[in-house]
């Protein structure tokens, strides 16, 4: 997924989780049709994905902040499947250590079958321990769960019907799982900004979903993965990400909050192409809106007026 030109452009979706740091007030009575309505206006606008969010439960010392409207993202992500034509469907991110590779692979490859094709399999740590102890999951060896857990799904979404896997928490063969992905290769982009992460997703992922690093961190994290990648001999397409600030296309004349980019379509994009020059390939974008209308407006707006100014060569 390695853009050609210029930096691609994806969104999260909204709705689907409603944390309050970046919730819309309209959001919480919004629904499914407000989602189809959405998720459709991206793929016009030539989004190169939608993305959903996932957990599991969240605990009472947590709810207020974080919300507890969490959509599964398999379940959200094959609905929006369904009502879209050419994006691509990206966790970010499945909390994969949850649950069993084959489970996890069962339902991914489900919707990459169903979605013909269309999947980004981005998996992090996470960072609720509730959730991790009523599942029966040890908590501080996420990550090293995580680890292995990555392994052993290359193994069952791979080609073969009948995986095979040996590691110290999982082990299976002989045991086969239809349908398999359209893709002969499923992206796993790997979300987080510790240190332990970054380095997880140089060395063991397609591409990296930071977690809100700002742009002054950004360079010196491109930096450290690409040397990861380079002294541990590994070739191949790999795709840095970065979340933008939010966004209002054109002048919104209501307070959208001092770190939202807002102004004519040329000012939006000369400030997005510097994480270009970072050496950025996809760029995660969030709109402010009051309604569903407004941030469809937003998108369409976006993809008119703004994207083609985000091509190479493009000033």
């Amino acid at each position: 997924m390695r853009p050609s030109r210029g930096i691609q452009y994806g969104i999260q979706l909204p709705v689907q989780s409603q944390s309050t740091i970046y919730a819309e007030p309209w959001e919480a009575a919004a629904g499914p049709e407000d989602l189809v309505a959405i998720a459709r206006a991206a793929d016009r606008a030539g989004f190169a994905y939608l993305a959903s969010c996932d957990h599991v439960a969240i605990p009472r010392r947590l709810a207020s902040a974080m919300s507890t409207v969490w959509y599964d993202p398999v379940a959200t992500l094959a609905f929006l499947a369904a009502a879209t034509e050419r994006i691509r469907l990206l966790s970010h991110v499945a909390v994969v250590g949850l649950r069993h590779p084959l489970l996890t692979a069962k339902q991914y490859a489900t919707l990459d079958h169903l979605s013909g094709g269309r999947l980004v399999l981005g998996v992090g740590a996470g960072h609720v321990r509730e959730e991790f102890e009523v599942l029966g999951v040890d908590f501080e060896r996420r990550g090293a769960v995580l680890d292995e857990t990555v392994d052993a799904l290359r193994a069952a979404l791979g080609a073969e019907e009948f995986p095979e896997h040996h590691g110290k928490l999982y082990d299976f063969e002989g045991l086969g799982q239809r349908p398999r992905p359209a893709q002969e290769r499923v992206p796993v982009w790997v979300g987080g900004s510790s240190p332990a992460a970054v380095r997880r997703a140089a060395l063991k992922g397609d591409g990296w979903l930071p977690q809100g690093d700002p742009r002054d961190r950004l360079p010196a994290q491109i930096a450290r993965i690409r040397g990861l990648r380079e002294d541990a001999g590994i070739e191949g397409a790999f795709t840095v990400g970065a979340i933008a600030e939010p966004l209002y296309v054109g002048s919104p004349g209501w307070d959208v909050g001092r770190r939202t980019i807002s102004g004519p379509p040329d000012a939006i994009a000369e400030s997005l192409r510097a994480y270009r020059a970072m050496g950025v390939d996809q760029i995660q974008v969030r709109f402010r809106s009051r309604s569903r209308d407004e941030l469809v407006g937003q998108i369409e707006e976006f993809g008119e007026e703004v994207a083609p100014l985000l091509a190479d060569g493009m000033r």
